[in-house]
């Protein structure tokens, strides 16, 4: 059932809030440039959240997680292909997946546009929320908050691109500095420190999942602050952190591994016990889901139900081992009954498609409506926290206590058969490592890592060329910066390398 329909209620569009088919009341977002008086929230506490609560609804949109957002994360990784019909492109998902893509690419502009859009919303909340006479309590959570969901779209963000332009308030359009912060790239450490800062105010104002009333489950929690935080140090190599932020979120009991791998991308696990932070969607009249999600990934052709783009690859379907229950949890194969009863046609297009993608019409929450459904994205869970946990510990030389985190995880993926996926023993650094890595590929494939968990591992240019994509080490470890974008700043926002 959705708790947390609250954020997810009206949609933003040229910085303007706008309500469609709704009786509740909204908030007017002003135009980004445009400053909020501080009296207007100043003793309104339900505008004071729609602040927030803007931020939340933009990350439901095309441009934010959708389509686009697959082509790089999934598209271009060794996971998933392009699927759909080969004629299909998806107008660039061709591209993304031979690594042939160029700056005009329209699913960096749109990625980049969306991350920016959520940016911008993030700054009216930061901007205005100190100033507030509204209780403490709510003024502290909203601003945590807020530091949350911006530091997550730097993130995604810095992982794309490298260095981009660091902007942190909103502008003031007759202010020449504030212009031009907008026009030029800090650089990618720049980035992540004011990442590091958004989540470390975060962890101090957040309450623990527990802590939410059932209504709002899905907001960000000090668990989901310090998960990110924890993520984003493994991207720095700073594993010291990474074991002590993991250590502390294993220690606080808010999360457990949902005993049934394969029930984790339905509608009653969601915000569950393995939940620490998921972009919810809403199947219900009004519609606000994440749009073209389950289309966009749907099985194609007789009897199908979408586009039939982001298949899986036959590579990753050869990485599970036998046993492992992961692999019917994550992938759709021609011909396989789905768990609600779904036959999936033999003569479907493509060989497989998304399993986490997939919404059930008769036994989950909908209206019918195919662009909106009530599949929530999941971006942080209990599980990689187990493996972030096991990947820091050796990398710090603590072996048994890696091997502990590493087979939890394959515990659950065996789904109690004694004889499938035998725990790792090795001790050694280097197998160990490669053991990690491997569990990660199949706990989290789709999950929006693959290709930069490649990247961070200094192993992209090596698998990527063995399979015959086209890679060039140097310069395909980032994407490029969006030639609009470029266009835009006058010519001074730089180009990656390579491009």
């Amino acid at each position: 059932m959705k708790t947390f329909h609250k954020l997810i209620t009206y949609t933003c569009i040229g910085g303007l809030v706008i309500a469609s088919g709704c009786s509740k009341s909204f908030l007017d977002v002003p135009p980004q440039g445009q400053q909020t008086p501080t009296d207007f929230f100043s003793s309104n506490a339900d505008a004071a959240t729609s602040l927030v609560n803007a931020i939340y609804s933009k990350m439901v949109d095309w441009n934010f997680h959708s389509f686009s957002w697959n082509g790089l994360t999934s598209i271009a990784s060794d996971d998933a292909d392009k699927g759909s019909s080969p004629g299909d492109t998806g107008t660039d998902k061709d591209q993304l997946d031979n690594f042939t893509f160029t700056p005009s690419s329209i699913s960096f502009n749109e990625v980049w546009g969306g991350q920016y859009e959520a940016i911008a919303r993030a700054n009216q909340a930061l901007d205005n929320l100190p100033a507030l006479t509204i209780n403490d309590t709510l003024k502290n959570r909203l601003i945590g908050e807020a530091s949350f969901l911006r530091a997550y779209c730097y993130f995604n963000l810095v992982r794309s691109f490298g260095g981009v332009p660091l902007i942190v308030k909103v502008a003031d359009p007759t202010n020449a500095s504030d212009i031009q912060q907008g026009r030029v790239r800090a650089t990618t450490a720049q980035v992540y420190t004011q990442i590091e800062t958004d989540l470390a105010t975060a962890v101090a104002n957040l309450p623990e999942k527990s802590q939410y009333n059932a209504a709002d489950l899905g907001r960000a929690t000090k668990g989901a602050a310090k998960a990110l935080l924890a993520k984003v140090s493994m991207y720095e190599k700073k594993w010291n952190v990474v074991l002590q932020l993991t250590d502390e979120i294993i220690a606080s009991g808010q999360y457990s591994l949902q005993p049934n791998y394969g029930e984790l991308w339905r509608e009653s696990s969601e915000n569950g016990v393995e939940s620490i932070f998921e972009i919810q969607g809403r199947g219900v009249t009004p519609n606000k889901g994440v749009q073209g999600y389950f289309e966009s990934q749907g099985a194609r052709g007789e009897n199908g139900w979408g586009w039939g783009f982001n298949t899986p690859s036959e590579n990753l379907v050869k990485a599970y081992e036998t046993g492992d229950t992961r692999k019917d949890g994550t992938i759709i194969q021609r011909g396989m009954t789905l768990w609600d009863g779904r036959v999936v046609s033999p003569n479907a297009e493509n060989p497989y498609y998304n399993m986490k993608a997939y919404v059930s019409f008769t036994r989950e929450t909908n209206n019918g409506d195919t662009w909106e459904t009530s599949k929530n994205v999941r971006i942080l869970r209990y599980a990689e926290v187990l493996l972030m946990n096991a990947e820091a510990a050796n990398e710090l030389g603590q072996p048994t206590k890696a091997l502990t985190a590493l087979n939890q995880v394959r515990t659950r993926a065996r789904g109690g058969l004694a004889t499938a996926l035998p725990n790792v023993t090795t001790t050694a650094q280097a197998g160990l490592q490669q053991a990690i890595w491997n569990e990660r590929r199949v706990e989290l494939a789709f999950e929006h890592d693959r290709y930069f968990d490649l990247v961070r591992q200094g192993r992209a240019a090596a698998i990527y060329q063995a399979l015959g994509k086209n890679f060039v080490a140097g310069k395909h470890e980032v994407f490029p910066i969006p030639q609009p974008q470029i266009q835009l700043s006058g010519g001074q926002l730089t180009q990656n390398p390579g491009y």
